[in-house]
């Protein structure tokens, strides 16, 4: 009876200290994806500020999209792999790389030009023109956005959140057939 009571003393015990060394993980976790939160947002405030343009929630596009806005939506993710399968209902669809293009590359872009970019867009400067791709890290859609800019477009505005954020939202979408 004895070694009963000293097991169950020792269970007890054990479960007590299992139960103070687990928050302790938690916060260390916590912490940690705070300080990778933390390094996102700034890469995207420095992005933005390099590329002149400004950001777009998920609600925002939606409320837009909905209220007929006059703008253009720009997916910039590969066609098959992506854009193909699924998009921002009214979206076209232009290649951006995913490393900063400091310089026009028409190698990273599928062969297309600065005069292609700007054919889809539209001729009118003032026109809002929404860039996205897949989600908050990707950078295809810094790039688009920044080079709207740099060829003029006054009112260009990146949506971080890309594809990824419009399915978790549960917007529509279209896909090519």
């Amino acid at each position: 009876m004895r070694m009963m009571k000293t097991m169950f003393v020792l269970a007890v015990l054990g479960i007590f200290v299992m139960g103070l060394a687990t928050p302790s993980l938690a916060f260390k976790n916590k912490f940690e994806k705070e300080v990778e939160k933390e390094q996102g947002a700034v890469k995207l405030v420095r992005e933005v500020q390099r590329g002149g343009y400004d950001v777009v929630t998920t609600e925002e596009l939606k409320n837009w999209i909905d209220a007929g806005k006059d703008m253009v939506i720009i997916d910039t993710m590969p066609f098959e792999a992506s854009y193909k399968k699924v998009h921002v209902p009214g979206a076209k669809q232009f290649l951006f790389p995913i490393p900063e293009m400091v310089v026009w590359d028409s190698k990273e872009t599928n062969g297309k030009s600065k005069e292609d970019f700007m054919a889809l867009l539209c001729p009118d400067k003032n026109k809002t023109v929404v860039i996205y791709c897949g989600f908050v890290k990707c950078t295809r859609s810094h790039n688009g956005a920044a080079w709207a800019n740099k060829l003029g477009y006054m009112n260009v505005y990146r949506y971080p959140g890309g594809i990824f954020a419009w399915r978790g939202a549960k917007y529509p979408t279209e896909s090519v057939k």
